[in-house]
C-alpha cells in the first residue's frame, strides 16, 4: 500500500515532442513566407524576421526546438511547460522585438537551458564517435549567445573576425553534421532491419570508419566557416564530405526498401545532405555566393529530414507503425521543389519573386501540413484504450 502511494505521488511526464514538434512545425510555417513579406511588402513587418532574422528563427528557434523534442524525451509537466515557456516567449520576443533586451536575452537563455538539459545524456557513451552529438548540440547553442555579441564585437572588413552572416553559416554546418550523425544513426539500422527481414545481409551499417571521417571533416568545416580567409580550405571539405555521404548512402542499398517509404524519404533527405554540402563547398572554392547553397541545405535537407522525423515518431508512437507513402511523399516533393526553386531564386531572391513565392508557399504549406497531422495523431493517442 506504501508502495503504491510512493508510485502515484511520482510526477506523470510527458513526451516532449508531443509539445515541441507542432511548435517548431508551426513556427517553420509562419517565419518563412513572413519574412519575405517583411521585405517584399516594404513594411519591415515583422522586424525579427528581417536580414539575418529569419535565419536566426529557423535555426536557433525551429531547429532548436527540434532538437529539444527529439532529445528530451519524457519529462515531467513542471519542467516540459517551464522551458516550453521559455522558447515561446524567446520567440515572440525576436519576431516582434528583435533589438529589445528580452529578445536578445530570452534566446540564449533558452539555448543554454535546453544544453543543461539535453548535453549530459550523451556522455555516457563510450566511443568518441557516440559522444559527439553532446558538444555538438552544445555548440549549437552556444552559437545563439555568440551571434548576440557578434554584432557589437565584429570589425567590418576585417576577414579574420566573424560577424553574424558568417556565424549562421557556422551553425548551418554544424547542423549540416548534426543531420549527417543523427540521419545515420536513424537509417542505417532501420534499413539493416527491413534487408534482413527480407533474406539480405546488409554488412555496411554505421559505417564507422565514414562516419568518423564525417564527423572530423565537417567539424573543421564548423569553425572554418566563420572565417572568409579559409574560404577554399572549407569549400574542399565540404566537397569531401558530398562525396563521403554519398558513399554512405550507396552503401546502404536504400532502393532495396521500396516497402518502406518513410526509409526512402528519410534517405532522400539524407541525400540533399550531399547536394547541399557539395553546391555550398563549389560556391566557397570558386568565389560565389554562399546564400543559394546553404538553402539547399536548410530547405532540402533539413525540411525533409525534419518533416520526416516528426511524422514518423508521432506515427510509431500513436499507430505503433511508420508512416504511409501518402503521408511522406508528397511533403519530400513539395520540399524538394521549394529547395530547387529557392535556390534558383539566387543570390538576390527579390530579383526573382516568382521563384521566392513559390519557395516559401511551398514550404509553408508542407509544414501547415505537418503541424495539422501532428495534432490528429495526438488527438488518435487520447482515445480510450490508446
Amino acid at each position: 500500500m506504501i508502495l503504491n502511494k510512493s508510485v502515484n505521488r511520482q510526477p506523470r511526464k510527458v513526451h516532449a515532442f508531443w509539445l515541441f514538434f507542432p511548435a517548431a512545425s508551426l513556427l517553420a510555417a509562419m517565419a518563412v513566407p513572413l519574412s519575405v513579406w517583411a521585405v517584399w511588402s516594404g513594411t519591415g513587418w515583422p522586424a525579427g524576421l528581417l536580414g539575418s532574422g529569419h535565419g536566426h528563427e529557423l535555426i536557433f528557434g525551429f531547429a532548436l526546438a527540434l532538437i529539444a523534442g527529439y532529445t528530451l524525451g519524457p519529462q515531467p509537466a513542471s519542467l516540459l511547460y517551464p522551458l516550453f515557456g521559455l522558447w515561446l516567449a524567446a520567440r515572440l520576443s525576436w519576431l516582434l522585438l528583435p533589438d529589445s533586451f528580452s529578445a536578445q536575452l530570452l534566446s540564449p537563455v533558452f539555448a543554454l537551458a535546453l544544453a543543461w538539459y539535453v548535453v549530459p545524456r550523451f556522455h555516457a557513451a563510450k566511443k568518441w564517435r557516440n559522444r559527439i552529438v553532446g558538444p555538438l548540440i552544445l555548440l549549437i547553442c552556444l552559437l545563439a549567445v555568440i551571434f548576440g555579441l557578434s554584432g557589437a564585437l565584429s570589425v567590418p572588413d576585417e576577414p579574420w573576425l566573424p560577424d553574424p552572416f558568417r556565424l549562421m553559416h557556422s551553425a548551418i554546418t554544424g547542423l549540416l553534421l548534426l543531420m549527417t550523425f543523427m540521419g545515420g544513426r536513424i537509417i542505417a539500422p532501420a534499413v539493416a532491419g527491413t534487408l534482413e527481414k527480407k533474406g539480405i545481409p546488409l554488412d555496411a551499417r554505421v559505417q564507422p570508419r565514414i562516419e568518423g571521417m564525417l564527423i572530423v571533416v565537417l567539424g573543421c568545416s564548423v569553425f572554418l566557416t566563420a572565417f572568409p580567409v579559409m574560404n577554399p580550405v572549407t569549400g574542399f571539405l565540404l566537397i569531401l564530405a558530398s562525396g563521403l555521404i554519398t558513399l554512405r548512402i550507396l552503401r546502404w542499398k536504400p532502393w532495396l526498401c521500396r516497402e518502406r517509404p518513410d526509409l526512402l524519404v528519410l534517405t532522400a533527405g539524407y541525400g540533399w545532405l550531399a547536394i547541399g554540402a557539395l553546391a555550398t563547398g563549389l560556391a566557397l572554392v570558386m568565389g560565389t555566393a554562399l546564400i543559394p547553397s546553404l538553402h539547399l541545405i536548410t530547405v532540402g535537407a533539413l525540411g525533409i529530414l525534419s518533416t520526416s522525423v516528426m511524422l514518423r515518431l508521432a506515427w510509431q508512437r500513436s499507430h505503433r507503425r511508420p508512416p504511409a507513402a501518402g503521408e511522406v511523399f508528397p511533403i519530400a516533393a513539395i520540399l524538394s521543389a521549394a529547395a530547387v526553386s529557392r535556390f534558383l531564386a539566387g543570390e538576390s531572391p527579390f530579383s526573382e519573386p516568382g521563384l521566392l513565392w513559390l519557395s516559401a508557399t511551398l514550404w509553408a504549406l508542407a509544414y501547415l501540413w505537418v503541424t495539422f497531422r501532428l495534432f490528429v495523431l495526438a488527438r488518435h493517442l487520447q482515445k480510450p484504450g490508446k
